[in-house]
């Protein structure tokens, strides 16, 4: 067993390939100011644990993949440093009887990240952020640091506000005034309870509260744990999306990936996870070199990542933000863009926008017909299926994993207004 961090062997800049220390306290990349991810020493993953040795399917949260993880559940020296609320191991819904499914003739389903459901684990925010929550908190105290700021659209802010709290952290949280009130009452509830946490309110969007933390919290000890500005904890906590698509329905079956993924995508960290998961499985030898188309889906008041891929370039450019009520999406530029981009086209996927008549109009069949509380992020994925039709992305027959990564409930406090 590793008496450092689980299997990690280094930190790689995602884009300059610079090579740093696993357990570097450090942002973005300093070479070029891009991301940086954990790269995992896979050879000796297999050496110790054989090609799935370290997957514990009992284990009911995302930390059943083991040593395919920063910290290692089944590592005594990790153990102590990881702090599980549940999060992970939320069901795959199959839908393909449903509408949707079958005016297009594919085999649909529905990754449920919102609610918990019997026999699953759950989200204890009823949000997919909850992922990479776990494992920033758990590299937080694993490294010693005690105060964490994150700017936020909304649910980023929620999670790691109950998670630090759990693991008895200091916690700042930033976020623009049009974050859902349910989400602002919380957070501000819990700010005035306890005095280890901060809330702040900016004008503008989630790029406005970034540069709000970068001026005003960091000088003040803490750090930022912002969409790729943690060294790559927060992909690996969304890499476990794409390892529990992958993993077996029932023991004995084999680890499959579907043809195509659909995923409603912000800051694309979620993408570069899943993207990641799928070539550990490979190295492994747990699945062949076949990939997922990975469409990326946004709202049509902010689509930087639908330009940019559309004009062919390389990164977004930073577009004003419109106004939508996928707030998570509302992100005009990223400093992982670039990556999402990459990932679109090496997959063959792509990136479509929808409307938000279309958002809404999915979020109230799916509550008024299923009683489901899908978040408009999560209706965005459902609502592009007829356009990635039209456009030749999806074809009849194929396998389709949409993602939802929310509750409505976290966006709307009236939920019979949404059902009229």
């Amino acid at each position: 067993m590793s008496s450092t961090m689980g299997f990690v062997s280094h930190l790689q800049g995602i884009s300059s390939g610079v090579i740093y220390p696993p357990d570097s306290i450090m942002n973005l990349c300093p070479r070029d100011q891009r991301p940086v991810q954990m790269v995992l020493d896979l050879d000796r993953l297999q050496r110790e644990r054989g090609r799935d040795g370290w997957y514990r399917p009992d284990r009911p949260n995302m930390w059943r993949f083991g040593g395919l993880l920063p910290l290692d559940m089944d590592d005594p020296s990790d153990r102590p440093w990881i702090l599980t609320l549940g999060e992970g191991h939320t069901p795959l819904t199959e839908l393909s009887a449903a509408p949707e499914a079958r005016s297009l003739g594919i085999r649909l389903s529905l990754k449920q990240e919102g609610w918990p459901e019997p026999g699953f684990g759950a989200n204890p925010t009823r949000s997919f952020k909850d992922r990479g929550m776990a494992v920033v908190v758990s590299m937080a105290r694993r490294l010693g640091i005690g105060k964490l700021a994150v700017p936020t659209q909304g649910n980023a802010g929620d999670s790691l506000v109950e998670y630090a709290l759990a693991a008895g952290l200091e916690v700042v949280v930033v976020m623009p005034g049009d974050t859902p009130m349910p989400i602002q009452g919380r957070v501000a509830a819990l700010a005035a309870r306890d005095p280890r946490v901060s809330m702040e309110r900016v004008e503008g969007t989630i790029r406005e509260a970034g540069a709000r933390v970068k001026t005003h919290w960091i000088p003040r000890g803490y750090f930022n744990v912002a969409t790729f500005q943690e060294p790559g904890w927060r992909i690996e906590g969304k890499k476990t999306l794409g390892l529990e698509i992958a993993e077996p329905a029932r023991p004995g079956d084999a680890w499959r990936l579907p043809d195509v993924i659909v995923y409603p995508t912000g800051g694309g960290t979620g993408l570069l996870g899943m993207w990641k998961a799928f070539a550990e499985l490979e190295a492994l030898g747990v699945v062949g070199p076949e990939r997922p188309r990975m469409i990326a889906v946004q709202s049509e008041a902010t689509a930087p990542i639908v330009r940019a891929f559309h004009q062919g370039a390389a990164d977004t450019d930073g577009l004003e933000a419109g106004s939508t009520m996928a707030v998570g999406l509302n992100v005009p530029s990223g400093v992982g863009h670039f990556r999402v981009l990459e990932i679109l086209r090496k997959s063959g996927g792509g990136a479509v926008s929808v409307s938000e008549e279309a958002m809404g109009e999915v979020m109230r069949r799916c509550l008024r017909d299923r009683g489901w509380q899908l978040a408009p992020e999560g209706a965005a994925t459902l609502a592009a299926l007829p356009l990635l039709r039209d456009s030749g992305l999806l074809a009849a027959g194929v396998s389709v994993v949409v993602v939802n990564t929310g509750s409505a409930d976290k966006y709307f406090s009236d939920m019979q207004s949404l059902a009229r």
